[in-house]
């Protein structure tokens, strides 16, 4: 199976990479690779490669600078994303596209559904919604939306990463406390991506790792698992603080652990793992 993923330098594109073997091939699309802003051009160089499916892995993805840079945001989340499920129409390609818990307001209070309402509180959640309307509109027929949280990897800039970098620097840290969903290692979300396509899924489903907690609870058990593996040489006071605490420019849903049953019937291939059980995966990855 040929597999064209759109976007190179994220940790999602970097994961599906990883997958590559005998029976998958996996072309990653930089932005020097491709040119979202032109369907003509966006066709000849999808049509050249001859993809058996389209895996969108970029995005506009800097929440708080968003709020400030709408147009943009737009552009990336919305506009391209409509360009790529033309494309993929005009071809007869499976698209699969990731999407994210930002769509929801946040006050369900138990998980949300892939057809629950949605309500983004900010510009970034806004235009991936936008998004995500506009390529149903478009290509329906071979259409898969992925709504993910909390993205982590090996690869990149991260949570799990900036926490270890602050645990060692820094003589205690303040953690929000009151905003809960589940973290994601991106492994696993780019195993579901491939899976998706392989498997000519769909609509609309959610993918995260199993279980809920706070950005809190998640930097505790960073510290924990670090201190295990010897990637911390000594433990450090986290404070618990509320969102009020730490105002930022975006607001952020208070509650966006997502609903994943309609994800595990079409795809039980797919086994879903605890986030602490991933967390503890990538981290000693991380350490080698």
């Amino acid at each position: 199976m040929k597999v064209a993923v759109i976007g190179r330098s994220g940790q999602l594109a970097w994961e599906i990479q990883q997958l590559q073997d005998a029976e998958l091939a996996v072309f990653c699309l930089g932005r020097n690779d491709v040119d979202l802003s032109s369907p003509v051009k966006l066709t000849e160089q999808i049509k050249l490669l001859a993809p058996d499916a389209v895996i969108n892995a970029s995005a506009y993805t800097a929440v708080d600078t968003a709020e400030s840079d709408q147009e943009n945001a737009l552009k990336l989340n919305c506009e391209y994303v409509g360009n790529l499920a033309s494309v993929c129409k005009k071809l007869a390609i499976p698209f699969i596209h990731v999407s994210t818990d930002f769509v929801f307001q946040g006050d369900k209070g138990s998980p949300y559904l892939p057809d629950d309402a949605i309500s983004p509180l900010g510009v970034y959640g806004a235009s991936k919604a936008a998004g995500e309307k506009l390529i149903f509109e478009l290509y329906p027929q071979k259409s898969c939306v992925l709504r993910t949280s909390w993205v982590y990897s090996t690869h990149g800039n991260n949570f799990v990463k900036t926490m270890l970098k602050l645990m060692s620097t820094k003589p205690e840290l303040s953690v929000i406390s009151d905003q809960i969903g589940s973290p994601t290692y991106a492994k696993g979300l780019a195993i579901a991506c491939v899976e998706a396509a392989k498997h000519y899924v769909t609509g609309i489903h959610h993918y995260t790792d199993n279980g809920v907690a706070s950005w809190y609870d998640f930097a505790v058990a960073i510290q924990e698992i670090a201190l295990s593996l010897g990637m911390l040489e000594k433990e450090i006071p986290i404070n618990a603080i509320t969102t009020a605490d730490y105002p930022t420019p975006a607001k952020r849903p208070h509650y966006s652990v997502l609903d994943k049953s309609s994800f595990v019937n079409a795809l039980p291939c797919c086994e879903l793992v605890h986030w602490r059980k991933q967390l503890e995966n990538m981290m000693r990855e991380l350490a080698g």
